[in-house]
């Protein structure tokens, strides 16, 4: 896990599909822009040498741990970050007095910074708590599910949100365990699933669709997606760009059906027929990014 935290940190201010990016938006000089995923800045500071000192940039991210470290890395009046969930997109907009945007992006998905903290508690190769918070403010916490949901409605969160086929037997090991005490590290949530199938197969860990599923829970991920997506359409300018990067099947089959409805109701053409995937070249220097699928739309 130490090794894993060292590339990752390596890696951290990498942003995925950076040309791709950034010749979809569109960026141009005195341009106001929104990007609503900040991470770790590396997309925000590539926008920033694109839209000359009188552009504006705002920055958004559910997890303050991530605006302090970009607010500390970056230092350009022209950023303006603030702590938001996609959903409060049009609100936060408005907040920073700004009618309508040039163009809008979004990085979903975790964080490397997330991912490798063992005190966030996201991966199954951590000791540390079972949280998966992106916003640490917010109450429910990957414990709270695992511990306090029934039975029938976990494994269906399994089943759903990480469309992992043996949901049912792993939700039912899940309530077996927590009958006798609290299930509260995610090593012993990950060992637990490890024995539900049956030890380890092939190259993926068996709690890695379980691991994704209490993620997208906790957080209300897909809907986040949906609701923020809905909240461009009232932010983008008439010939704004949208660009929208998934990674994961849930993920992009939100963006897909978003797509084609804003399309057929008149609202957006699309840039994409398909999504764009990274380069070999990209994915060998960052791994990270070998599952992306980036989708982009023009508003009408």
């Amino acid at each position: 896990f130490k090794q894993l935290r060292a590339v990752a940190m390596e890696i951290v201010h990498l942003p995925v599909m950076l040309r791709e990016v950034v010749e979809l938006l569109r960026l141009r000089t005195g341009g106001t822009y929104m990007d609503a995923t900040v991470g770790g800045g590396g997309h925000s500071e590539e926008i920033l040498k694109h839209i000359g000192p009188k552009g504006l940039l705002i920055g958004m991210d559910r997890d303050a741990e991530a605006l302090k470290a970009v607010k500390k890395r970056i230092k350009d009046k022209r950023l303006v970050l603030v702590k938001a969930k996609f959903s409060e997109i049009e609100e936060v907009a408005k907040g920073a007095g700004i009618e309508q945007a040039n163009g809008v992006l979004f990085d979903y998905g975790v964080s490397m910074p997330q991912l490798t903290g063992p005190e966030r508690g996201f991966s199954f190769l951590s000791g540390g708590p079972l949280d998966m918070r992106m916003d640490r403010d917010e109450p429910l916490s990957a414990e709270d599910i695992v511990n306090e949901y029934p039975e029938k409605e976990l494994a269906r969160i399994i089943y759903e949100y990480g469309e992992e086929g043996r949901s049912r037997k792993i939700a039912r090991f899940i309530a077996a365990k927590r009958r006798g005490h609290r299930i509260s590290t995610c090593r012993e949530l990950a060992d637990l699933v490890a024995s539900a199938m049956g030890g380890r197969r092939g190259r993926l860990h068996p709690a890695t669709r379980t691991f994704q599923a209490l993620r997208i829970a906790v957080n209300d991920e897909l809907g986040e997606i949906k609701r923020g997506l809905e909240g461009v359409l009232k932010v983008l300018a008439p010939g704004g760009r949208l660009v929208a990067i998934a990674y994961h099947s849930l993920e992009d089959r939100v963006v897909k059906t978003f797509m084609k409805e804003s399309r057929q109701g008149g609202f957006l053409k699309v840039l994409t027929k398909k999504p764009l995937r990274p380069s070999r070249e990209e994915t060998i220097k960052n791994p990270s990014a070998r599952s992306a699928r980036l989708r982009a739309g023009e508003a009408i």
